[in-house]
């Protein structure tokens, strides 16, 4: 809904938050001098370059068009009546107002000082990169009206984004380069659309729509897909080791309740969408302002078949922050998921399983109770009735929630033939060892749980079961986040990657492990299991996989190597490695995507199975 003009000179009520594209009422306002600055137009302010050339001047654009507005945050976007017709300079910019904003199809004349606004601290190292802006705030007359530029297609129809390459012409900060190639670059095309009126035209999800403050967002890839160089048959898009998918579009509501439908999921399709290319927290994205309308795809979750008389079933599955006092419904709903999408397998390696009272920063440990209800939750849907094991870690040393003291953990089948073998000490701080004979001194027992690389993270346990009188060792995993890595559409090229340091001396605390197992007994059936919290071509996955363990993820094509998604980008977070005497016997594998594609999801993550043939 547009809002009236005041009938007051300068005044103006918003009814809406977010407008574009439509037409309004031009409101009175309160005449501005002659301007006393250098007189230039919007591509001269966003001029060829991730900076503008006229940063920190005083500046007037003495006719421009307002194409979008948001009162909320005293923006709106302003388009130049006079493009230069250069692809490499931006017709749009942001202009900061203290109040109020003019409305969509305004003729406006502005006077500010240009900025670079960086989300968060302008500090050298923040990763975000800057936002051109005209503000100070601005002084802002109406001189009439004009109509609205139409919005540039994103797509065969208009301007292709890169397929490949994000940023590879500079190391460094972009910022300050001289590089800049639109056509080649995905960061420099969308710089070079910064601020624009943009439209997509058969946009594909691939991701789901996902509920955040004040609004929704889903990414998107144009043309039903066309040109994606990964989109897998679910419709996911898998990201690469040098294919971060640049194509890939976020789409993000305004106060408009329906401009994104709630319930998408990977694959579905959408009507055109159209909107302001705008950047915010790490990635561009484009401010949803038409409504569309979701054309759902069916896509079906995944179920895997039980496991045959001579295979053991291990699976992995992050559980996202369960506790005793999560919800019923999300309780019942990963006991549905473990019961009937992994066929009640024998193991299932659970992470992120907060203490008994969650959140709550009680000084409380203990998770038995938050264990017992899954164990009496896949009861109630039918399943087994499973055991568990785990190791209460010490208040606030493991990451995760404050107050939810996180952990790993077992949940195992007790009829099938499957023991867990219980050898007592196992502690939060005492570390597990190899006995010469390739078991186990502490069952369970946390690998070297005091060595630096674990501090405020996950700690990893190992624990040996029987199946069948044949003796198996299970680790569970879940290593430090990537949280304060740069975004891959950042400031700083490659992207900083500094939780990998961390994760590196986690993986080669678990080949050490791996190491001692194996020489002392070459036929060991090791299996190490859990959120690793990087990809399958990441150096930490590497060091694994140097060690002659296979990571089965990395086993399958490309397009199906996904977990988790982010940003429209399917990635393998989460990883199962087998030790070589378990891939010479056989096994089965595949990766159950039930949660990851769909918005209405019990936890962010997918879990995986391996079935595994025990002579």
């Amino acid at each position: 809904m547009t809002a009236p003009s005041s009938p007051a000179r300068g005044v103006l009520v918003l009814g809406a938050v977010l407008v574009l594209l439509c037409p309004s009422p031009a409101f009175a306002a309160a005449s501005a001098g002659p301007p006393r600055t250098p007189v230039v137009d919007v591509h001269d302010v966003q001029g060829a370059g991730h900076r503008s050339p006229l940063a920190g001047q005083q500046v007037t654009v003495a006719r421009g068009v307002v194409v979008a507005a948001d009162a909320r945050r005293r923006v709106f976007w302003l388009h130049s009546v006079t493009p230069d017709h250069d692809p490499a300079t931006s017709e749009g910019v942001q202009v900061a107002v203290d109040a109020p904003t003019p409305q969509v199809g305004d003729l406006v004349r502005v006077t500010g000082t240009v900025r670079e606004h960086r989300d968060g601290d302008d500090t050298p190292t923040n990763a975000n990169l800057s936002v051109t802006r005209i503000g100070g705030p601005a002084s802002v007359t109406i001189v009439g009206r004009h109509p609205v530029p139409a919005p540039v297609p994103l797509g065969e129809s208009g301007r292709t984004p890169p397929h490949e390459v994000v940023k590879d012409d500079v190391v460094g900060d972009i910022e300050y380069s001289a590089a800049f190639d639109p056509a080649a670059q995905g960061l420099d095309f969308y710089e070079s659309l910064e601020g624009m009126p943009v439209r997509v035209d058969e946009p594909v999800a691939v991701s789901p729509a996902l509920e955040f403050s004040g609004g929704r967002r889903v990414t998107v890839v144009a043309d039903g897909g066309a040109g994606a160089t990964t989109l897998a048959g679910r419709g996911a898009l898998a990201a690469r080791e040098h294919d971060p998918n640049p194509e890939r579009l976020g789409l993000v509501t305004g106060p408009v309740p329906d401009a994104i439908p709630a319930g998408i999921d990977v694959g579905d399709r959408l009507s055109r969408a159209c909107g302001v290319l705008d950047y915010r927290y790490g990635a561009y994205e484009i401010v949803a302002t038409c409504s569309s309308t979701r054309y759902p795809a069916g896509l079906a979750r995944e179920s895997a078949r039980p496991a045959a008389a001579d295979e053991l079933a291990i699976a992995t599955f992050n559980v996202e922050n369960l506790s005793a006092v999560s919800p019923p419904e999300k309780v019942a709903e990963i006991a549905r998921t473990i019961t009937t999408r992994l066929a009640s397998p024998a193991v299932v390696v659970v992470e992120e399983v907060q203490d008994d009272d969650g959140p709550a920063d009680t000084g409380v440990t203990t998770a038995g109770r938050t264990w017992q209800s899954l164990v009496d939750g896949i009861a109630a849907v039918g399943g087994p009735r499973y055991d568990f094991r785990q190791i209460d870690p010490l208040d606030g040393a493991d990451g995760g929630v404050p107050g939810g003291n996180i952990r790993v953990g077992f949940l195992f089948r007790t009829d099938i033939g499957l023991s867990f073998v219980d050898r007592p000490g196992g502690t939060a701080t005492t570390p597990v060892q190899v006995t010469p004979d390739g078991a186990l001194n502490l069952s369970p027992g946390r690998v070297q749980p005091d060595h630096p690389a674990f501090t405020d993270t996950r700690k990893s346990l190992a624990g040996e079961f029987t199946f069948h009188g044949t003796r198996l060792v299970v680790v569970a995993n879940h290593l430090t986040s990537q949280r304060g890595d740069d975004p891959t559409f950042g400031r700083f090229h490659p992207p900083r990657t500094p939780s990998r340091v961390p994760r590196g001396e986690q993986t080669g605390v678990l080949g050490d492990f791996a190491r001692r197992l194996l020489d002392n007994d070459p036929d060991a059936r090791l299996v190490l299991a859990g959120d690793f919290n990087d990809t399958e071509f990441s150096p930490p996955l590497r060091t694994l996989r140097d060690l002659g363990l296979t990571d089965l993820p990395a086993t399958l094509p490309e397009p199906e190597r996904y977990t988790y998604i982010y940003q429209g980008n399917a990635q393998v977070l989460d990883h199962i490695l087998l030790g070589p005497r378990l891939v010479a016997d056989g096994y089965d594998y595949d990766i159950v995507h039930v949660n990851a594609e769909f918005a209405d999801q019990v936890s962010d993550h997918d879990p995986q199975l391996v079935r595994l043939k025990i002579p």
